[in-house]
């Protein structure tokens, strides 16, 4: 593992995964952990690293079975942290680890909203995310055929876990991502 953890897990991820779109779900993830680890007062290369690795063995363990139980056995193998394991391990319920820790409530509260914030924009005429606006954002939870994959229960979830109003959550994560809108290619 390189001296720089982020650049590390920017490494992995890249010899992981294939698809932009996940590549890009990693990457909105890890820039909401960066921008929460500054308000909560964690370390941005640690959270941001999180949320690059959260997903990084998703297409060799696309099940709940193995993902990502099988995958931290790979982070383990390359030298990272409890902190991240668990953190990691902790983003999917069905794995039945506990989310202690700020940095583990923010990343589960991050994850499926940042699927969802890029279906808003997707969505737009522009398909940028410099269009999509937070009122919208939470507009279209109640639209039950938009981006039905995404888990709003968990999204909703989220933000109560991290104490605060699913709407000021939405905004947050939102302004995030519009500041790497370009990296995303939204």
């Amino acid at each position: 593992m390189s001296d720089n953890l982020y650049n590390s897990a920017i490494e992995l991820m890249h010899e992981y995964v294939k698809s932009p779109s996940l590549r890009n779900h990693m990457y909105a993830v890890s820039e909401a952990m960066r921008q929460y680890s500054k308000k909560y007062g964690g370390d941005e290369d640690e959270w941001s690293a999180v949320g690059i690795l959260h997903d990084f063995d998703w297409e060799i363990h696309p099940n709940a079975e193995e993902h990502p139980v099988k995958g931290v056995e790979i982070l383990k193998g390359k030298g990272y942290s409890e902190e991240i394991i668990k953190a990691v391990l902790s983003h999917a319920d069905y794995t039945g680890v506990t989310r202690d820790t700020i940095m583990e409530k923010v990343l589960f509260a991050c994850d499926e909203l940042s699927g969802f914030i890029i279906a808003c924009a997707l969505v737009q005429p522009s398909k940028k995310l410099a269009d999509v606006k937070p009122e919208s954002v939470v507009k279209k939870f109640k639209k039950k055929e938009f981006a039905r994959q995404v888990n709003r229960e968990d999204m909703i979830k989220g933000a109560e876990i991290l104490g605060i109003p699913l709407a000021e959550h939405v905004e947050f994560v939102l302004k995030a991502m519009q500041g790497i809108a370009d990296k995303l290619g939204l």
